[in-house]
């Protein structure tokens, strides 16, 4: 059972925090400054005692890949190691967003992802970074084929299973609240495929919110009414065995848990139990993550701030 909230406190500076990628990694959030400016040692030792967890990895990866100038100073750490599996994987995954900027070739990043594949083997970021781009450019029959090879190096990869959940979720929008969609059997058979305390538990309310999303968008549906899509019993029940999850495992430990929880306080909202979704603002503090607050078409800055403050009683 997890253990009382603290209290949020004041505002202040919070507020202008939200939205860090890095969430609550300090020592990512550390490093990457001193990355920017072109200090990558840093990056490398972080990298190096990050080791194989590889969520983790990916994390770190990711968030350090996405900055403006992780290219230049990547590529200045492969030239002086040009071995190296995480100078190789960063300088691709930095391709891949650079891609996905619409300012560099996606056939140039694939490439990238593929000579660091064939450094370091076991590790599924390469392939994190090729699920990314085949989100954005590649057929579906390309990205169920890279999920699989980073399901096959790492078997509960959280950003993978989100990045899948938020896929599946746009298949046939023209259905409505269907609630034997494809996009739900999947999440349940994850959830159901992990150890007792994989986050993957909460992968069911993320398959929800990112349905909604397309239904929304697609049906002209707003954040007022979103209950209606929280109100079958599919819906109650996975939300329910989520936020049980939560009180007994929490996983504060795990690097992207404020995603989860950020989905998790999303839905407590929309199913109308604002109680529930205090105790999960509590634990978010000033780590909000854009989705599911931008959902259909908000701005998540808003969006987050309304949803705490009727959460908390302060609106």
């Amino acid at each position: 059972m997890s253990p009382p909230p603290p209290p949020l406190g004041r505002a202040r500076k919070r507020d202008a925090q939200l939205f860090d990628p890095a969430l609550c990694d300090a020592e990512l959030v550390d490093v990457r400054s001193q990355f920017t400016q072109g200090r990558w040692s840093k990056a490398r030792s972080l990298l190096v005692t990050t080791g194989d967890d590889w969520d983790r990895r990916g994390h770190r990866v990711v968030v350090l890949a996405e900055t403006p100038a992780a290219t230049a100073w990547a590529r200045e750490w492969l030239l002086a190691e040009p071995e190296s599996a995480d100078a190789a994987t960063l300088l691709a995954c930095a391709a891949v967003f650079t891609a996905l900027r619409r300012k560099g070739a996606p056939a140039a990043a694939e490439e990238a992802c593929r000579r660091a594949a064939a450094l370091l083997p076991a590790d599924p970021t390469p392939w994190l970074g090729l699920l990314l781009l085949s989100r954005a450019f590649g057929t579906e029959e390309e990205f169920s084929r890279h999920f699989d090879q980073v399901r096959a190096r790492h078997r509960e990869h959280h950003h993978a299973h989100h990045l899948m959940v938020a896929r599946l979720a746009e298949r046939t929008p023209a259905s409505g609240h269907d609630p034997l969609h494809e996009v739900y059997d999947f999440a349940a058979w994850a959830a159901e495929e992990s150890p007792a305390d994989s986050p993957l538990a909460v992968l069911p309310v993320i398959a929800h919110a990112e349905r909604y999303r397309v239904l929304a968008a697609t049906h002209g549906h707003t954040f007022g009414n979103a209950a209606q899509h929280w109100s079958g019993r599919r819906a109650r029940q996975v939300l329910r065995s989520a936020f049980d999850w939560w009180l007994e495992w929490e996983r504060e430990d795990h690097p992207r848990n404020r995603v989860d929880l950020n989905f998790l306080a999303h839905a407590k909202l929309c199913e109308g139990r604002p109680a529930e979704a205090a105790a999960l603002f509590h634990r978010i503090g000033s780590h909000a993550t854009p989705a599911p607050w931008s959902y259909p078409d908000l701005d998540p800055h808003k969006a987050f701030l309304a949803a705490r403050r009727t959460a908390l009683g302060t609106a």
